[in-house]
């Protein structure tokens, strides 16, 4: 079981790379938000502070990198790099699953670097809610987060990955019990994250409820991990599974409508993830209510290149945010929830139909 979980994590970083596993015809939303520019925004751009303190913990700016890897020597690679580059820009970042290394003693490298590489920053460990109802408990989620001396734990929902994956795990029946007694259990913040599907505010609600500390949405719009089945079923020759794959290639709730849902729904922090791209998507989560923004895919194409290209990318990042707070006026990182923000299109249809208020985005700052 152990080197097929490393070869299936091989094969994840291989497709995420090679093959086009981003979204179709879906979008994240973001394009369907608009910040109101600010004319006279009456402060020095320079002197804007992007930091924030989330999780008890305070990030230079309010970005993560997503949990993509581990269980593979390019993963170690990969991860290293990502560590070094937060740990420089005081940033954080998580792990992909780290199931490979509870099975398999000898992988524990591969996601341990990422506290040796990062000393100070925040580090997320990450395991799979379906896991906690095929025998994992607490045991092996409080392993996970000694591994790497993480900060706080993420357990991932990815029931659309499971049902088209030619080797995937469906019985999910339990799985929010299982994540109440983990979250009463550990003394980390556990954060709970979906996996590019996304998190309605229903569930959203069950998981406050259930304990946790935080609320990853993983909306659609980005990276596809029913593509990246579609591409692994299509190489095993697997013709059931890869039609599944391309069915479900777009499913899920767009990541800005997800967002504001589980903003509007829940008092604990939200992080915004799926398909964020740029330092502008950054800024629009930030102005609809997340707390964190997390990106991946932009990532872990510059971490293959080394921990140069990694901090490029992130600095630059980080220089977007500091030009759209510059535009709208926020001095503060904070101040951005304060923005006027007005949101159109097919996500307002969405946010309006399931019954969300979005006119009270627009009003802020109006006379």
């Amino acid at each position: 079981m152990a080197e097929e979980t490393e070869k299936r994590k091989a094969d994840h970083i291989r497709i995420c790379l090679s093959e086009n596993a981003q979204a179709r015809e879906a979008t994240t939303g973001f394009e369907d938000v608009h910040l109101v520019h600010k004319a006279l925004p009456e402060i020095d751009k320079h002197t804007i502070d992007l930091s924030t303190d989330v999780f008890g913990h305070k990030f230079a700016a309010p970005i993560i990198v997503g949990a993509m890897t581990g269980g593979t020597a390019e993963a170690t690679r990969i991860n290293s790099a990502i560590a070094e580059a937060v740990e420089t820009l005081r940033l954080g970042m998580g792990v992909g699953s780290q199931r490979a290394a509870i099975e398999n003693k000898k992988l524990e490298q591969t996601f341990a670097v990422a506290r040796k590489k990062a000393p100070t920053a925040f580090l997320i460990a990450n395991l799979g809610g379906i896991q906690l109802v095929h025998g994992y408990g607490v045991k092996e989620v409080t392993k996970a987060i000694e591994i790497i001396d993480a900060d706080a734990v993420a357990i991932h929902l990815n029931s659309l990955q499971e049902a088209v994956q030619p080797e995937g795990q469906v019985a999910f029946k339990g799985v929010l019990e299982k994540i109440a007694e983990i979250a009463k259990a550990v003394d980390k913040p556990v954060i709970v994250k979906e996996t590019g599907s996304g998190i309605a505010a229903a569930e959203a609600r069950a998981l406050e409820a259930a304990g946790v500390k935080g609320i990853d949405v993983s909306g659609a719009g980005g990276t596809s991990f029913a593509a990246v089945e579609y591409y692994r079923a299509k190489g095993q020759g697997n013709t059931a599974q890869r039609l599944l794959g391309d069915a479900f290639w777009d499913w899920g709730i767009p990541t800005v409508a997800s967002l504001v849902e589980t903003a509007q729904t829940v008092k604990i922090p939200v992080v915004a993830s799926g398909g964020v791209r740029n330092g502008v998507d950054v800024s629009k989560a930030l102005a609809l209510g997340a707390s964190l923004a997390s990106l991946s895919q932009p990532v872990l194409q510059a971490a293959v290149k080394g921990v140069e290209a990694t901090e490029e990318v992130l600095s630059f990042l980080m220089e977007e945010l500091r030009n759209v707070m510059f535009l709208v006026g926020a001095e503060k990182a904070a101040e951005l929830a304060k923005a006027p923000v007005v949101i159109t299109g097919k996500t307002a249809e969405w946010l309006k139909t399931r019954g969300f208020n979005i006119e009270s985005y627009a009003r802020r700052g109006a006379r």
